[in-house]
């Protein structure tokens, strides 16, 4: 080689690496903000839902979460077509401006208790512009990436972009675990919660600043030198079937699969860990933080490893392993986090046995409901409000008979309103509460998790096993969408799936699987959600998904 074109040979390197790294800072700013909420939604709960009971208050924060992703698909068929029309690089900083504004605004955004119930609304209207923003960044960044990878290595260079949500969701975890032990978990909960929204607008104008060092894509470049680009992007996408159809395998034998064992191995852990196993918020994002450092790298390998293989048997091994594996993970841990609870599961077991027509679902979308008309309502709001698991027996009485709750050996009998007079009632009600939550006691159910009795070393095993599989599932999962589609039409066409795949079966599998918690009273059940979603996935993907690592995407 010659020295000029050793030379160019280092321009090139370092082009690429330029490109990389503004596009995956860039991304990974617009990640932190819009996992912040996630991180906090149990604080975000207390500030903006406090008119309604705790456990709905928790479920309306993990709504207004989802309501970020319910309209990402949307971004992504807005900013997709502005994308295929006028480029790459202008369309994703428009992106990350209106991401950047609107998580500094909730820093500022004043409580429930300082404006009611405009508070909530005005936060779901935040999460709707991040939820837009997030809709086109993600396939303008990863179409830009693709589009300048050498061909043998497009696994690889958009594995970088895949770090990026990981990352993004490691620095919010980084910042919110320095300001809570700077400032203490008092002062966090009244406003230190803040600081990290108000954090971000600094890293928007570093954000901002280096992706304006980009030029356009090349592909793109070519494409409207040679007056090639689509006049009508989401007609070209998805007027026609034969992009149509890619855009459903992509989404029901990929995407589908890779977002729900993304967000159960990353969030729904964090959430059953705090939630569920009542670990403190600071050791339980320490422990996910320390999980997500040692898996992250394994996004590149698997980027990697996809150039060399394929990018379909990784995603879909990911998936199944997923399936397979989940309910004895997550026995797991509640065995690792909160050993009094999984023994107690184990040793006194507990039920509720009573007439199905008189169990309502426990879920109380105005917070006005105190589930106090009939025993069964009475006996499970106030197992679920406990955190205690349960099983429901609704065929083995006689309608009529009372409620009945059994936990191990000793039976409890609900008290049933309409049996009681008017003035005898609540007093009834608060006895038998404070019975249930002392026979729970001495069964060995705890209040919260012993922080000594947690097995660190073990949970942080299980959740880097968990990282793992989203590794697999995410770390090819870009290059596959760009290699599927056209480059006149690759933005809007691996936007659309990608987001309805991320946006709808993954960010709203928190919100959906405690719901099915809440409902079944089992702390297990709403794993069902991903389990059969990756099943799906793997169905669908062995039969109609074609492998793409050899493609050329210069078409």
């Amino acid at each position: 080689m010659t020295n000029g074109e050793a030379a160019v040979a280092a321009g090139t390197r370092q082009s690429e690496r330029k490109v990389i790294l503004a596009s995956s800072l860039g991304t990974v700013f617009e990640w932190y903000d819009f996992y912040l909420y996630g991180l906090l939604a149990t604080i975000i709960s207390a500030q903006f839902f406090s008119g309604v009971n705790e456990t709905t208050g928790f479920i309306f924060a993990l709504a207004a979460f989802a309501a970020g992703f319910a309209v990402r698909p949307f971004g992504a068929l807005v900013f997709g077509r502005i994308g295929d029309l006028v480029g790459r690089k202008n369309t994703f900083l428009v992106t990350m401006g209106l991401m950047g504004v609107s998580t500094f605004l909730v820093g500022v955004l004043p409580s429930y208790a300082s404006i009611g119930v405009a508070a909530p609304i005005l936060l779901v209207l935040l999460r709707l512009v991040q939820g837009l923003a997030l809709g086109g960044e993600y396939g303008g960044a990863a179409t830009y990436v693709a589009e300048h990878a050498p061909e043998g290595k497009r696994g690889l260079f958009t594995s970088f972009i895949q770090t990026t949500a990981t990352l993004g969701l490691f620095a919010a975890l980084g910042v919110v675990i320095a300001i809570r032990s700077a400032i203490g978990e008092e002062a966090f909960a009244d406003w230190g919660w803040r600081l990290p929204f108000l954090i971000s607008v600094i890293l928007l104008g570093v954000s901002l600043w280096i992706r304006l060092q980009l030029e356009e894509s090349p592909v793109f470049q070519q494409m409207k030198e040679e007056g090639t680009t689509s006049k009508a992007p989401l007609t070209e996408a998805f007027g026609r079937w034969a992009n149509l159809k890619w855009v459903i395998i992509a989404l029901f034998g990929a995407v589908a699969g890779q977002a729900v064992v993304w967000y159960s191995g990353q969030f729904y852990a964090l959430f059953f860990l705090e939630k569920t196993l009542k670990v403190d918020g600071a050791t339980a994002n320490i422990l996910i933080a320390i999980a997500l450092a040692l898996g992250t790298p394994f996004f590149i390998f698997f980027g990697w490893l996809s150039d060399k293989v394929g990018r379909k048997p990784i995603i879909l091994a990911g998936c199944a392993l997923a399936a397979i594996t989940y309910f004895p993970a997550f026995q797991m841990l509640t065995a690792a986090a909160n050993p009094a609870m999984a023994k107690a599961q184990t040793s006194a077991a507990v039920s509720v046995t009573a007439d199905p027509g008189a169990c309502a679902f426990q879920f109380d979308p105005v917070g006005k409901e105190k589930f106090e008309s009939t025993g069964c309502d009475i006996a499970k709001s106030a197992l679920a409000k406990a955190g205690v698991s349960y099983t429901s027996h609704t065929r083995a009485r006689v309608a009529g008979q009372p409620a009945q709750v059994r936990i191990g050996d000793r039976v409890l009998i609900a008290p049933e309103p309409w049996r009681l007079a008017e003035s005898e009632r609540a007093g009834a009600i608060e006895v038998f509460r404070e019975e249930l939550a002392a026979a729970t006691a001495a069964a060995g159910y705890p209040a919260a998790a012993d922080p000594k009795a947690i097995n660190k070393p073990l949970v942080v095993a299980i959740l880097f096993y968990l990282v793992l599989l989203v590794t697999m599932v995410y770390g090819p999962i870009a290059a596959l969408l760009v290699e599927l589609f056209p480059s006149r039409i690759r933005y809007t066409a691996m936007s659309l799936p990608y987001h309805i795949g991320n946006g709808w079966f993954g960010g709203f599998l928190p919100t959906t699987a405690f719901a099915m918690v809440a409902a079944t009273g089992n702390i297990y059940y709403g794993l069902w959600y991903p389990v059969v979603v990756a099943v799906i996935t793997v169905i669908v993907g062995l039969l109609f998904l074609p492998e793409t690592f050899r493609r050329s995407i210069h078409q």
